[in-house]
Order: C-alpha cells, then structure tokens, then sequence
C-alpha cells in the first residue's frame, strides 16, 4: 500500500489535496448529491487506480461508509493496491444471484471503507457493464454505503468506462502531467457527452509541487 499516501502519510500536501477534493465532491450539488463516483483515465491509466483509493480513504477516514469497486474488468489493479485476493468480486455478482444479499466485499485496514474486486475476468467486459444486473447490483452496493467508487478503464482504451459512467451521480477524468495529450482529453469529454454522462471534471495527477510554506 505504498502507492495510498492518504494511509502513508496523511498529513503530506498530496492527501489534504485528496481531502480537498473529497470535500469538494461531498458539497458539489445540493439538488443532486453525489453517492456513486467513476473515476477513469484518457487513454492510458495515468495515476486512476491509486487516485481512486486514496480518495475512497479519505472518504472512509470522514466517516463516511465507502465501497471501492475495482470495475476495471481488462486490467484490475485494486487487488494489487491493497494486497487481497481478486478471485471473488463484481463478477461473482453479476454470476451468482445468492451474493446480491451478501456482496462478497473484502474489509480493507481502514475503518469504514470496503473493497469490491473484479473476480474473473470476463471475455466481453462491455456486454457484463451494460447488462441490467449491473444496475441491480449498483443499487444493492449504494444501499450499504454512503458513497460507492468505481474504478473503469480509460474512456479512448474501451467502451466500459462510457457504458458504467452513464449509471453514474457522477465521473471524474484523472489526467497526468505532462503526459495526457489536450486532443485525446477532448475526445474523452466528447464520448462521455455523448451518452449525457455527468462529467464534474478532471483532476491533475503527477502536478510538479509548489514551494510554499506550511500553514
């Protein structure tokens, strides 16, 4: 778990900013509170697995009930993260109806945040990501939690994280400096406008820090 700096070392610039945007997204919209969050990437992964954990720690350390779904279904990496078995998962629910009751979530190290890993893989994700079930089992992950976070494949790499985003409160693009491309992040915005997918924003990963003093 060396790549969680909000476990690590929590009180570094890099996990206020975590708590920063946590805070942002809890008071976003008043009307629409956001409860379901897809966090994605361009075309390359750049840094959205280890944004989306830490930002599910810095959800979970609020007190906030939180679920971290790993629906990246091509290249699952949240197993990894946190050092647990990625055998059972959203794909045993989306196979075994008796898992809807009981959700084969995995208790993480820190208090009030779960894991839902991706299970086996599928051969077709998109066909599992646009299936009904996935709607039911969204509902049942949002009934156990206050906030639940899904991790999905960049947006120009696959059409899941576009299928998932659309079932969304909300998406986030995690975009790397110095490295994600302006054209490739226009095309992502244009195809998750596309299917009318809440798009909040981005957020800048990989940033050179500022030399400013501590408060």
């Amino acid at each position: 778990m060396t790549q969680l700096i909000t476990i690590t070392n929590p009180q570094s610039a890099v996990a206020e900013a975590y708590r920063t945007l946590r805070t942002n997204l809890m008071f976003y919209s008043v009307d629409k509170p956001l409860h379901t969050l897809l966090i994605t990437a361009v075309s390359a992964p750049e840094d959205k697995s280890e944004m989306v954990a830490n930002l599910a720690v810095a959800f979970a350390q609020s007190g906030h009930k939180t679920i971290l779904v790993d629906a990246d279904l091509r290249r699952p990496s949240q197993q990894s993260l946190w050092g647990v078995s990625g055998e059972r998962g959203l794909m045993t629910m989306m196979t075994d109806a008796a898992t809807m009751a009981n959700p084969p979530l995995v208790a993480t190290s820190v208090e009030n945040l779960s894991l839902l890993p991706s299970g086996t893989l599928p051969t077709i994700p998109a066909d599992v990501l646009s299936n009904q079930r996935m709607g039911d089992i969204i509902g049942v992950l949002k009934a156990r939690a206050d906030y639940v976070l899904f991790d999905a494949p960049p947006v120009l790499s696959a059409t899941d994280a576009v299928l998932l985003g659309s079932r969304m409160d909300g998406v986030i693009l995690a975009i790397r400096a110095g490295k994600t491309r302006r054209d490739h992040l226009a095309q992502a915005q244009q195809a998750l406008a596309r299917v009318h997918v809440r798009l909040l924003g981005t957020v800048l990963t990989n940033a050179p820090r500022e030399r400013s003093q501590k408060y």
